[in-house]
């Protein structure tokens, strides 16, 4: 079986309690997730200002789950070593910011950490495909980034579409990952477009029984899986 057809839900941590985001890691892999996601987000790429690497080291510290790291910030090869050193398994950077796109790609799988491609609603998908094969997961925006909370985006799916058509034709093994308003319903919608990384917040973190939410999301997904 390809990576890419596993399903795999990542609880994003920017909807989990500050307070207390050890237990929340420990809820949210508790329950049933296989990643957690963190945005990192530094108020000039996005207009907002989340956490940074000691956050992330915090997070990795709190249980061994794989760590998918998005760096909303506007110079992400200048930030990469600290994100590496945190604790970061994935990092996933996005083909608008301020970087030479391949050169930050080939560094962060030259240490041994997967390399991830991020483009926004309003970013054409033949912006990333010029490095279609320097990466282990793209990610598809379903919401304009930066804040947490916003409905899901279904004029993005024609993305995830020509990613997955691009990834069969090339005969490539890359993740699609969808990010944002993710939730039972919307999952489904997504992985029947080719995603199979489901990034979810409000809908996990939020839930009342946040492994049935788990749970629902996955079986959705499944059942419409591309």
């Amino acid at each position: 079986m390809n990576r890419s057809d596993q399903i795999i839900i990542a609880p994003s941590l920017l909807a989990a309690d500050f307070g207390k985001v050890t237990e929340e890691t420990q809820r949210a892999v508790r329950c049933g997730a296989d990643w957690m996601h963190l945005d990192v987000m530094d108020g000039h790429f996005v207009d907002n200002i989340s956490f940074g690497p000691a956050m992330v080291e915090t997070v990795d510290k709190a249980t061994d789950v794989f760590l998918d790291v998005h760096l909303m910030i506007s110079r992400p090869d200048h930030y990469l070593p600290r994100f590496i050193a945190s604790g970061a398994d994935l990092v996933t950077v996005h083909v608008e910011a301020d970087h030479d796109v391949a050169d930050t790609l080939k560094r962060i799988r030259d240490v041994g950490v997967l390399a991830g491609l991020a483009l926004n609603p309003a970013t054409p998908i033949s912006e990333v495909e010029p490095y279609l094969e320097l990466i282990d997961l793209l990610l598809v925006m379903t919401v304009v980034p930066g804040f947490g909370g916003q409905s899901f985006m279904e004029e993005t799916m024609p993305k995830v579409e020509q990613a997955a058509a691009w990834r069969a034709a090339r005969e490539l093994d890359f993740h699609i990952e969808v990010d944002g308003g993710i939730n039972a319903r919307t999952g489904a919608i997504a992985a029947k477009a080719g995603a199979n990384v489901l990034v979810a917040g409000s809908s996990t973190f939020c839930a009342p029984e946040m492994g049935a939410a788990i749970d629902e999301i996955r079986e959705n997904a499944a059942a419409c899986q591309a």
